[in-house]
């Protein structure tokens, strides 16, 4: 120990004694180290942590798909990660292998509940509430902050209705105000009386979900008289976590638990179609899964890019280590006369490679040590990115233990792969030679090593340049791509009238209020209103029946996504009619039923030409019945998936109600809005405080649950893309420069070691450009080998991008050819200034220095 004590001490003088160096190489190692403890920082706190709970190894999820939000039918290959209340209870009663077994509702969005303090005059504000089974926080073990936590009596059809309220929200909104215990708010216009606070650092059994309400499901029907979900045996809207009881192996559970699924839903065939049910129920099934990180829908979602950008910083920091190695190798031979007469005084070879590989490690815990900070920076820039909508996310930009720990570890690996090459070199060196001196000689053992390093760099720089090129061209092809909206001078305000406490008899009253409070406001030009709108993320949708024609197979797709707009709706986000007509004030609630489709639906539904406007169809209902006759054909809108083909869709009336539904309060719910489209004669400056005021004029819980423009909400979809595709770019773009400087260093190194050779060349009448291209040359010819490797290599390498590709191949030579001129730009340049001092070498000078 005090021999490596003494190495570092001496480590520690050279590095001093060099500060040129050693500022260039820890900002070189803070840059690769950084990168790669900034996405390590979240590549650990979204796909590697634990929820915060106690024993969170014994937590088991029952399905491992994410399926949100409500679904009904036989879920995709007849595996269940989707359940229905009911289908939950007979789980939970006939697995006494769980010690709890709780339910939790499966979509939490933004504004899902509307809250106000009773006594309390300020307007009632959105948040993020969750239904959840009384036992939830049972399951976790976890205790209150203030008050209790939800209980199992608490989740009965006749308890009074309470609800736990959200550690950030009683922080955030009421400064931990002990007095919220026990006072009344009111959820959606109905009364509840906070029993707790959740755990502070607890955030629900997902990540991207902070939630500000945890309710009873009891309360489900209460909050959502108009459709409830509670009872509802067709709709699965649920998911499961348990703990299980020690020792219990989950590969007998799991088949046991498929065998209480298909039981029950052999009792309760009639919701499905029988036919299908009988042919798949022995089929249906579900599989358990660790739930350690609670429902893991963020995880899959965030996963291969998270995984993809920690491939990349690898890169980056592969090639920033050759850049180091190349320098501490330049600076070893420099040093080798020292060397010489240590080996020629006794010192061990082992003893050199160790004192040279001490100074490397020291200088890279110094750049890792700067590479925090770097991390720090990166990871909010990172959150700022991939979070950007404003979402609360439980995780900390500051390095934890564990990415300090990473960070430590990946130093010290990195200090041993750039030193350990130049140790070997430098220390096998024969000391007579060296004390002799070889100014002459053209000889250099480092020189092979040094350019092999510099080819390296190129080739995983172009790789890199490749990728960032693919992603970025495929970003840019996604958000201009052709949705068929328009967007300019349009703003979309998310509204819930049934969170606001309205009946559906009660909106055929509020809905021309509305419009013509919000028509009357100046500057506003068309005022849409819809169920959803495009590009936020939604999709209504089931199978349809045509009139006079014979019934569909089991098997055959009958699917189509549809929306309610009132008649301004759709010329508002520029969807026109082509055929027929559109939707119009005379489409009432007690007029014939009307749908107008668009082109997708007419080109799976009427093939060979045949003619849609007149024909008549239905949901649920049998094949006569045709409740609603198609009016018109509209242009296709892209309405969910930017990557995916526009879906067959049927556009209705806001209010009408298909007879042939067998689900009436389903339909009834569907009667309720969920935003609004301002289409506005100028700029949309200012348009929120008015819609704002207008809103809560009409009632104080008719509240803005978000407001943005249709620019930003269509942004919003890409956010994911557009932060893979600048991090590569950024990546890329450093590695550049990074195979840029190394090829630079080692084109200045050997002008310096020939400088003899070149003195002597021009003494005999060598030009100035022969000097130029044959500097040039070597440089541009490591360049070459890069290129040659660094080409297939990027082919090969695309496969795991392609993924993250829309409308782009993987061998674009558009790309190829950009990214390869980028690389042979950058080292004409690195070759050149080493090349033109070489050129301006006096001969007399040059020799004179022998």
């Amino acid at each position: 120990m005090n021999e490596i004590w003494r190495d570092v001490k001496y480590a520690v003088r050279q590095l001093v004694k060099a500060p040129g160096f050693t500022m260039t190489a820890v900002l070189t190692l803070a840059l690769g180290i950084g990168a790669n403890a900034a996405i390590f920082t979240l590549v650990h706190a979204v796909l590697m942590r634990h929820l915060p709970v106690p024993h969170p190894e014994q937590l088991v999820r029952v399905g491992d798909e994410d399926d949100c939000c409500v679904n009904g039918g036989f879920p995709d290959k007849n595996k269940y990660s989707l359940f229905s209340y009911d289908l939950y209870v007979h789980l939970r009663d006939n697995t006494p292998e769980f010690e709890q077994l709780a339910a939790m509702q499966s979509g939490v969005g933004d504004g899902s509940v509307i809250a106000r303090k009773q006594s309390s005059s300020s307007p009632a504000q959105p948040g993020k509430g969750e239904y959840v089974s009384g036992n939830y926080f049972a399951v976790f073990g976890v205790q209150p902050a203030a008050g209790r936590l939800l209980q199992p009596s608490d989740d009965l059809a006749n308890a009074a209705p309470v609800v736990v309220m959200g550690y950030q929200t009683w922080e955030r909104d009421f400064a931990r105000d002990p007095a919220v215990v026990g006072s009344t708010f009111e959820l959606n216009a109905h009364p509840f009386t906070v029993v707790g606070v959740a755990p502070e650092g607890f955030y629900g059994d997902r990540l991207d979900v902070s939630v500000a309400y945890y309710m009873p499901m009891a309360q489900e029907p209460v909050l959502h008289a108009a459709s409830p979900l509670l009872h509802r045996k067709g709709s699965n809207w649920v998911y499961l976590l348990g703990r299980v009881k020690p020792g219990v192996e989950l590969g007998p559970l799991a088949a046991k638990m498929s065998g209480a699924l298909r039981q029950w839903l052999g009792e309760n065939v009639e919701i499905y179609k029988t036919e299908d049910g009988k042919v798949q129920l022995g089929k249906t099934t579900t599989v358990l899964v660790p739930g350690a990180l609670g429902i893991a829908n963020t995880q899959e979602h965030y996963a291969t890019g998270l995984h993809l950008l920690m491939g990349i910083a690898g890169l980056v920091l592969l090639i920033a280590c050759a850049n180091i190695a190349n320098l501490v190798l330049v600076r070893g031979l420099a040093r080798r006369a020292e060397t010489s007469i240590r080996m020629a005084l006794g010192a061990s070879r082992a003893r050199l490679i160790r004192q040279i590989l001490t100074e490397s490690v020291v200088l890279a815990v110094l750049g890792g040590v700067a590479g925090l900070a770097v991390a720090y920076a990166g990871a909010r820039a990172l959150l700022a990115l991939a979070f950007d909508r404003g979402g609360m996310m439980p995780i900390d930009a500051a390095p934890s233990p564990v990415v300090l720990g990473f960070a430590f570890g990946i130093s010290l690996v990195t200090g041993v792969v750039f030193g350990l090459a130049p140790a070997w070199i430098t220390s096998h060196g024969e000391p007579a030679e060296a004390l002799r001196g070889s100014g002459r000689s053209t000889k250099e053992g480092g020189s092979l090593v040094q350019k092999t390093l510099v080819v390296v760099q190129a080739a995983l720089s172009l790789v890199l340049l490749v990728g960032a090129g693919l992603l970025t061209r495929s970003l840019s092809k996604l958000e201009h791509q052709d949705f068929g909206l328009q967007t300019e001078h349009r703003v979309i305000v998310h509204v819930s009238p049934q969170q606001a406490g309205y009946t559906p008899e009660q909106l055929p009253g509020l809905y021309p209020t509305m419009y013509e409070r919000l028509k009357a406001l100046p500057g506003v030009e068309r005022v849409g209103m819809s169920l959803y709108t495009p590009m936020e993320g939604n999709n209504w949708g089931e199978g349809v029946t045509f009139a006079g024609r014979p019934p569909t197979g089991p098997r055959e797709d009958t699917g189509a996504s549809w929306v309610r707009g009132n008649p301004d709706y759709f010329d508002a986000i520029g969807q026109k009619v082509v055929k027929g007509r559109g939707i119009t004030d005379q489409d009432t609630e007690t007029s014939r039923g009307v749908a107008v489709v668009n082109e997708a639906f007419v080109r799976k539904f009427f093939k060979n030409g045949a003619e849609p406007i007149g024909a008549h169809f239905g949901t649920d209902g049998p094949p006569s019945v045709g409740d609603m006759e198609i009016v018109g054909v509209m242009k296709d809108v892209k309405y969910n998936n930017p990557r995916r083909p526009v879906r067959p869709m049927y556009m209705r009336p806001l209010l009408q109600k298909a007879a042939s539904n067998q689900n009436p309060k389903g339909e009834a719910g569907s009667t309720y809005i969920g935003a609004l489209v301002i289409q506005t004669k100028g700029s949309t400056d200012g348009m929120e405080a008015q819609v704002r005021q207008t809103l809560a004029s009409i009632n104080s819980n008719l509240t803005v649950l978000r407001f943005e423009t249709f620019d930003e909400q269509i942004a919003g979809q890409f956010t994911q893309d557009r932060m893979i595709a600048r991090l590569t770019l950024m990546f890329g773009l450093l590695a550049l420069v990074l195979a840029a400087i190394g090829l630079y260093g080692v084109t200045a190194y050997t002008v310096a070691r020939r400088t003899p050779e070149i003195g002597i060349r021009m003494a005999l009448g060598a030009a100035r450009g022969s000097v130029v291209r044959m500097v040039l040359r070597d440089a541009l010819l490591q360049a070459g080998i890069g290129l040659a490797i660094g080409i297939p290599v990027s082919l090969i390498c695309v496969r795991y991008v392609k993924s993250q590709l829309f409308e782009v191949s993987g061998n674009d030579v558009g790309t190829l050819a950009a990214a390869a001129g980028a690389l042979a730009v950058a080292a004409l340049v690195a070759g050149l200034i080493p090349a033109r001092r070489a050129a301006s070498t006096d001969p007399v000078k040059a020799l004179r220095s022998e």
